[in-house]
């Protein structure tokens, strides 16, 4: 391999990814694939005895065809290549390598990336991404040149979505939530994104449950309607006008989104306010929590909300803080019981299910909750925020130029720590993941570099929207000192 293409064949947060023809091709691909299908053989072949490889792919432009490629090259290395029969979610395949007892599998997908991006999830054995030392010795085999060689062969085809699905149903009464829900005359609008979780929550509910339900952006379209598929508010004119219609026509209306590859959600509550997993989470936590007699910990990334850590200590929980990437959150979740884990952007496991961030399976949690309780998603969350708030949240994303200009932005922030945002006094200091400046409670400030794209995140809570806006048009402007 040429130093051109190693440039372009690095790991982020969840798997590798690049522009699709430039960093993202067939060449680099069926190194990678190789190299991942090698390594999964190498590290868990001992305890699966299995030499089976799940092939998953989303609805990118290209990703049926990229993923068509990779049989040839598994069989290529003594293995046994399994290939989804159509589109499907990230988690689909987590769960059906985890329940048939595979090596693992390949995710062809680039999650919420703009459209031009695709890349490659690689999931193990257990359910859930491999760790950072797995992506580790998978760069350490292509440093050194591993070669590629296909070899044709027949490989089954099967239905991942159909197993993904009746797993779910088996979990709840789903006759039960959806006469419940329309004895409270609310409506779900599911906005897939025209992702691939498209079409799986009208498989969940019969034909004649689906009056309570709609769904928009159901299509497939390369483009995603010419936004990156990131459940972000800004990216929802689509889901409020019909949340609007519905609310107009005396309905309760809820709001669900998914992302491009069905591993991340955001909610629309009855009042119309965007819901991150910042609200979420404290939901799954308190509303879980009740009725689970356990005192299993936590787990919550370096960006996630302060009411976490509250709701999960007042039932007597632990909680673990973690760098930002549900595999770090997956891997607490293998070593010890865990009872939820989440993070900022969108990701929700549940340590009953999957060691995996499902947000189709969030969905149906949350709508369960929302039946059992027969209490509106808005009701409960104003009692958290009046329980455990106030509390206000928001992130900005900043670009620059090249991700080479990286490093001298990292060395800037760090050798120009403030002791002072605006008026408030930095209390300390987190570096977990980034750079994290706490002023108290329910109000802090991270800085962050996103793993797979030239963007610095800047995370901020706060406990008054002004407060919140003032913080954030200040690490801006200190920012901009550099970037400009």
């Amino acid at each position: 391999m040429d130093e051109y293409e190693m440039t372009n064949i690095k790991f982020g947060t969840d798997g590798w990814r690049g522009i699709i023809g430039f960093d993202f091709n067939f060449l680099n691909l069926s190194k990678v694939v190789v190299a991942s299908s090698q390594e999964l053989y190498s590290k868990y072949y001992k305890e699966t005895k299995s030499k089976k490889i799940l092939i998953g792919y989303d609805r990118r432009f290209m990703a049926s065809q990229f993923a068509q490629s990779i049989p040839p090259l598994i069989s290529g290395c003594g293995l046994e290549p399994i290939l989804a029969s159509t589109y499907v979610t990230t988690p689909s395949c987590s769960l059906y390598a985890k329940e048939n007892n595979f090596l693992g599998a390949l995710v062809i997908t680039a999650s919420h990336n703009p459209p031009t991006w695709l890349g490659l999830k690689i999931k193990d054995f257990r359910g859930c991404s491999v760790d950072e030392s797995f992506t580790q010795s998978i760069e350490k085999r292509l440093l050194f040149g591993n070669s590629t060689y296909s070899k044709q062969s027949l490989f089954p085809i099967v239905d991942v979505k159909q197993f993904h699905l009746m797993k779910i149903k088996s979990k709840f009464n789903v006759g039960f939530i959806y006469e419940q829900l329309k004895k409270m005359r609310i409506r779900v609008i599911i906005d897939s994104m025209h992702g691939s979780a498209a079409g799986y929550f009208n498989k969940i509910f019969d034909e004649t449950e689906m009056d309570i339900f709609s769904s928009i952006r159901n299509n497939e379209d390369p483009l995603f309607g010419g936004n990156p598929p990131e459940p972000l508010m800004k990216y929802l004119k689509d889901l409020n006008k019909v949340h609007q219609i519905n609310t107009e026509n005396g309905y309760k209306s809820i709001g669900i989104v998914f992302d491009g590859d069905g591993d991340r959600i955001a909610v629309i509550d009855e009042k119309g306010r965007y819901c991150s997993t910042q609200v979420l989470l404290p939901y799954f936590i308190k509303h879980l929590g009740s009725q689970n007699n356990n005192n299993l910990p936590v787990l919550k990334t370096v960006s996630g909300s302060d009411i976490i850590k509250s709701i999960a200590e007042s039932q007597n929980r632990r909680v673990i803080e973690l760098p930002v990437g549900f595999k770090y959150i997956a891997e607490n979740m293998i070593n010890a019981e865990t009872f939820i884990g989440g993070e900022e952007s969108g990701g929700v496991g549940f340590g009953d299910f999957l060691p995996e961030r499902d947000a189709l399976y969030a969905a149906m949690v949350l709508l369960n909750r929302i039946a059992e309780e027969s209490k509106y998603l808005s009701d409960s969350l104003d009692e958290i925020q009046k329980e455990f708030g106030p509390s206000f949240y928001q992130r900005i994303d900043i670009s620059f130029a090249e991700l080479s200009q990286k490093n001298n932005l990292v060395q800037f922030i760090n050798n120009n720590i403030p002791r002072l945002i605006g008026n408030y006094e930095v209390l300390s200091i987190t570096k977990i993941d980034g750079l994290k400046l706490r002023m108290d409670e329910n109000f802090w400030v991270l800085f962050r570099f996103s793993g797979t794209e030239p963007l610095l995140r800047l995370y901020c809570e706060a406990p008054s929207q002004e407060k919140l806006e003032k913080t954030l048009e200040w690490c801006q402007k200190f920012i901009n000192e550099f970037v400009q």
